[in-house]
């Protein structure tokens, strides 16, 4: 149960950081209060320097938290030099290339095509992570979990936002690059769940961090980034509140991988599109038709189903 609140817990943070980057890239009514956003373009180099600002301020942010959160990380680095470790750390390493990559992939597909799709896209990954823990893992899925993965990829569709667009160049490299974001995450999860049999889960977050930073760096240098007249009081505000729920998102992910093991893990995260419509009414004021409440109820009840059942596993 506690591993269930840690991740639903991490697609409250997720929903933020949707919820900001579509701020970011489209002004919005926020709270009804104020009129803010609109601030860069959705290009692949925006996206770049978003990942870039986010990671520069997540990495002294998870550093300051470590001493209350995980004392002994500088043991864990020092650790992963020792050259018996050397397995361990590329593993490390690839965890965190990966992590970069699905957000590329991600941010791509939200500049080709709408978010919402994007996400639903994205949000496929349930399927993916079941297989690959299957195949490495040998942790079958019951047949209570495909039915709960089932539900929860139908109400999160039932979500989105419906679209009329006939698939020209752009929309099929949004269509790919989303599905293929929510493959790469899937690798992800379960080279998170190998890697945390010998090293913290907070450690982990760091390294994957790190390695963001320093991919997405490099990758504004070789696109040449030009970086006049934006709005930097704004970007640095806007990156600050992202490298908090970045922060607040993948560790807590990070630990319910550890609790649940991926799969479990990733069927509770796919409630993230319904969350982040439910958080988009709330404070951007997006309307939500029938249709998506029906979607929300759906995956809601979905993830108490599989609640019940990860009870009745532990009980067993």
């Amino acid at each position: 149960m506690f591993g269930l609140l840690i991740v639903l817990l991490s697609s409250v943070f997720f929903c933020f950081q949707n919820v900001l980057v579509r701020v970011l890239f489209k002004e919005h009514d926020v709270l009804g209060l104020f009129t803010t956003g609109g601030f860069v373009t959705p290009t692949l180099a925006s996206s770049f320097l978003l990942m870039f600002m986010r990671t520069l301020l997540v990495i002294p942010l998870t550093s300051s938290a470590a001493p209350v959160l995980h004392p002994g990380i500088w043991s864990d680095l020092h650790y992963l030099r020792d050259r018996s470790n050397r397995s361990l750390l590329w593993q490390s390493l690839v965890g965190g290339g990966l992590m970069f990559l699905y957000l590329a992939l991600l941010y791509i597909a939200i500049g080709s095509i709408p978010t919402g799709i994007a996400m639903t896209l994205f949000f496929t990954y349930p399927v993916f992570t079941a297989l690959l823990s299957w195949k490495w893992f040998g942790s079958r899925p019951s047949s209570l979990s495909w039915i709960v993965m089932g539900f929860v990829l139908v109400g999160s569709y039932l979500t989105m936002p419906v679209i009329n667009a006939q698939i020209d160049h752009a929309s099929l490299v949004g269509i790919l690059t989303g599905l293929g974001s929510g493959v790469t995450y899937a690798f992800y999860a379960v080279i998170a769940q190998k890697s945390f049999e010998r090293i913290h889960p907070f450690s982990y977050t760091w390294i994957s961090f790190g390695t963001t930073m320093i991919l997405s760096g490099i990758s504004l240098l070789v696109l040449n980034f030009h970086t006049q007249q934006l709005p930097w009081a704004a970007l640095w505000v806007a990156g600050l509140l992202s490298a908090i729920v970045s922060f607040g998102g993948h560790l807590t992910n990070n630990f319910g991988i550890r609790y649940l093991g991926a799969t479990a893990a990733s069927i509770v995260a796919a409630t993230n599109p319904a969350l982040t419509a439910l958080l988009a009414w709330f404070t951007i004021q997006e309307r939500l038709n029938t249709i998506q409440i029906v979607g929300i109820l759906i995956v809601t009840l979905s993830v108490a189903l599989l609640s019940r059942e990860l009870k009745a596993g532990k009980q067993g």
